[in-house]
């Protein structure tokens, strides 16, 4: 009998990195982490210092500094290099420069003989995982980005944070960019099973008080509050990457929001947006198409069409 270990290559090992790798590691979730950085201090300190918890651990996790040659035998690879976020500036505004940082890498993880997962973080994450797509020749379910999974997670926050409901028992997605265009269907939230418009009706004097425009804002615009006070975002995107790679080495067919190209779904093609998808073993095994209303399908072509734009950008740079 042979046993296969759980490999995941973090390529990049700033803040977002090295938290993606810090709760992989203490959730157990794989195996062996290995951390590659232009910086190879940087990457082997991390790597060391991951090391120093193990002691403490319940379970066995083998993290090292690494080169794209250790891509060859890795389940998934994930790509959280990048330019530091600064005050004032969109994601959208890091185009040119995370392309500049990813042509250096493709290449040299293609050419290790990596058949496994691409998953995306680094900024403008939508457009990125498109270019990255066309750029490996992948199938589309094997390239895709972490989107609005972080940004689903914190309108469940501001959300409980309004109602005073739990987060776990709010059901929320925000869907198209992972930035400012993004949107929130509300017509699918849900607090356990409820729909928040039910309540809004039933309860006016509470739920109804509720901005929902106000939450899409608040919700778009929670980094930059985080990127203020502390200069980047970390912990967030370090357990949401977890539960999406826990979704595909458990193969469990978890519904998450995640980027990925769109075929006709939502009226949308060739563009990479968040939507509802099904993470297994395969990657992104099937979008989840719910229904919108007419409102909400006018703003998920809204936040497409500021995709599209920027992915043919993109692809001239």
């Amino acid at each position: 009998m042979s046993i296969k270990t759980r490999k995941i290559v973090i390529v990049g090992s700033g803040n977002v990195g090295s938290h993606c790798a810090f709760s992989l590691a203490i959730q157990g979730i794989c195996d062996e982490i290995v951390m590659i950085d232009k910086i190879e201090k940087k990457a082997n300190a991390e790597a060391v210092d991951l090391s120093d918890t193990v002691s403490y651990l319940p379970h066995y996790v083998k993290s090292k500094k690494g080169t794209f040659k250790d891509c060859e035998d890795a389940d998934i690879v994930v790509v959280s290099l990048g330019i530091p976020p600064e005050d004032n500036k969109s994601r959208l505004d890091y185009l040119e420069d995370t392309i500049k940082e990813v042509n250096t890498i493709i290449d040299p993880i293609l050419e290790s003989g990596f058949n496994g997962i691409f998953i995306v973080i680094s900024n403008p994450v939508d457009v990125i995982a498109h270019y990255i797509w066309k750029k490996t020749g992948f199938p589309r379910n094997k390239v895709f980005g972490t989107g609005t999974t972080l940004d689903s997670s914190r309108l469940r926050r501001i959300l409980s944070d309004e109602t005073g409901i739990d987060q776990k028992s709010i059901q929320a997605y925000c869907m198209g960019e992972h930035g400012d265009s993004q949107m929130v269907p509300w017509s699918h939230v849900y607090f356990g099973g409820k729909p928040l418009f039910d309540l809004m009706k039933e309860r006016p004097e509470t739920y109804g008080e509720l901005n929902l425009d106000e939450l899409t804002n608040r919700t778009a615009n929670a980094a930059y509050e985080i990127i203020a006070g502390k200069g980047c975002t970390e912990f967030g995107i370090g357990v949401g990457l977890s539960e999406i790679v826990k979704a595909i080495l458990h193969d469990e067919k978890r519904i998450l929001p995640a980027s990925t190209l769109l075929e006709g779904q939502y009226g949308e093609e060739n563009v990479f947006a968040s939507v509802p998808v099904i993470l297994g073993k395969n990657g992104v095994e099937e979008v989840v198409e719910i229904n919108l209303t007419e409102k909400e399908k006018l703003q998920f072509n809204h936040t497409c069409g500021v995709l599209k734009e920027y992915i043919e950008k993109g692809n001239t740079l």
